[in-house]
């Protein structure tokens, strides 16, 4: 079926410029046309897993702007990735706070708690 494409996307780019997706490039199994859209369709429940993910790293975000302090955030962010950066790990966030290891693991317990609760009071 590849060779089949791009036999028909070369043998289109020798006498015009331009290829639709709509042009039809073979035939299936049943007799059907196929085009090239057919083809690069993308998945709509992979649209619709995307659009529900960036739409929970909102809440997710807003919740987190709302309910944790300033440290509690900056660890969450660190512990997670979520800041850009990659995750890192408690002694490494300790190590550039200032604080030890288990206070990091407090604060990121009680943030994560309070999260929780806010995702629950909500839904």
């Amino acid at each position: 079926m590849e060779n089949e494409i791009l036999m028909t996307i070369r043998s289109n780019k020798k006498t015009k410029a331009e290829v639709s997706l709509q042009d039809p490039i073979g035939v299936d199994k049943e007799g059907n046309e196929i085009s090239l859209l057919d083809i690069l369709g993308t998945e709509s429940d992979g649209v619709v897993d995307e659009v529900e993910l960036k739409i929970q790293i909102r809440k997710l975000y807003q919740k987190m702007s709302k309910v944790l302090k300033s440290r509690e955030k900056m660890v969450i962010e660190l512990r997670y990735g979520i800041a850009g950066c990659g995750s890192k790990t408690q002694r490494e966030i300790a190590k550039m706070l200032g604080i030890s290891r288990s206070y990091v693991s407090r604060i990121e317990k009680r943030a994560i708690n309070k999260l929780h609760k806010a995702f629950e009071s909500n839904d």
